[in-house]
């Protein structure tokens, strides 16, 4: 028992080694900083993960963008290829449908076309609905809780021989804290997450046989176009931008950052 907790604590000491979120808004890594880095973003067609996923390939990195908007996902490739950074892969997938099959496919694309996996963003996420406990249905529920936990679980584990390639890994998954009332499948979902942010850096903590930055980002509410359909009533400018939370996954997808794991929390 003795060999299986002392990497967990350390992992739970970890948070406490991470600049804090609103020091981490401001992070500007020099430029051409993740030249030569490959680096996977779901959910990349729009929101959180297109302004993560330009800031990398601002920085020199190659893309891989995985979203289930074909459309979005060409917009995003034509504006990189006008600002003159590397043309992204991508991948239209849907998470909340994806079978494990689908996603064993998507990495050995990736291995195929790249060779290996420097960093792998599970950004992708989708809320459903909002509503009381008593009314939330089965095949909700399934989408939900496979777009947000299963669908990152699994392609995590299917780009794991790929993140081994790399000299310098990199884990980043985007979390919500919503465990509160209507959230339903989404709130449980998310907190898987956050459980397997944990599980990964025990397992790949910095004196392990396969150490990787496993890091979560929690930026709180952000004016998201998935934000805006459950609070329609909400003003656009009273959140975040998406191009104002970019810092934090910067820092965690930089080689600034080491092999440290843990969270960064708003």
């Amino acid at each position: 028992m003795k060999i299986i907790e002392e990497p967990r604590k350390a992992a739970e000491q970890a948070d406490s080694d991470l600049p804090d979120f609103a020091a981490l808004l401001d992070y500007s890594p020099p430029e051409g900083q993740l030249a030569g880095r490959v680096i996977m973003v779901t959910g990349a067609a729009d929101g959180i993960g297109r302004a993560v996923a330009a800031a990398y390939a601002r920085l020199g990195a190659s893309t891989i963008l995985l979203d289930r908007n074909r459309k979005g996902l060409e917009a995003a490739s034509d504006a990189f290829l006008a600002e003159g950074w590397t043309a992204p892969g991508l991948c239209p997938v849907d998470l909340g449908g994806a079978s494990l099959d689908d996603l064993k496919q998507v990495a050995d694309r990736v291995g195929e076309s790249y060779g290996r996996l420097d960093g792998l963003l599970n950004n992708a996420g989708w809320i459903g609905a909002l509503m009381p406990f008593e009314h939330y249905d089965s095949v909700l529920w399934a989408k939900v809780v496979n777009t947000n936990m299963a669908a990152p679980f699994f392609l995590t584990q299917a780009c794991m021989p790929l993140l081994k390639k790399s000299a310098d890994p990199a884990i980043v998954f985007s979390l919500h804290d919503v465990r509160r009332a209507y959230w339903g499948g989404y709130a449980m979902a998310k907190a898987g997450l956050e459980a397997l942010v944990r599980v990964l850096a025990d397992e790949h903590h910095p004196g392990s046989a396969n150490p990787m930055r496993v890091i979560g980002i929690d930026t709180g509410p952000v004016s998201t176009a998935e934000r805006r359909r459950h609070y329609p009533g909400e003003p656009v400018d009273s959140r975040p931008s998406p191009d104002s939370v970019v810092g934090p996954y910067l820092y965690a997808m930089s080689p600034e950052a080491g092999k440290r794991g843990g969270l960064i929390v708003r």
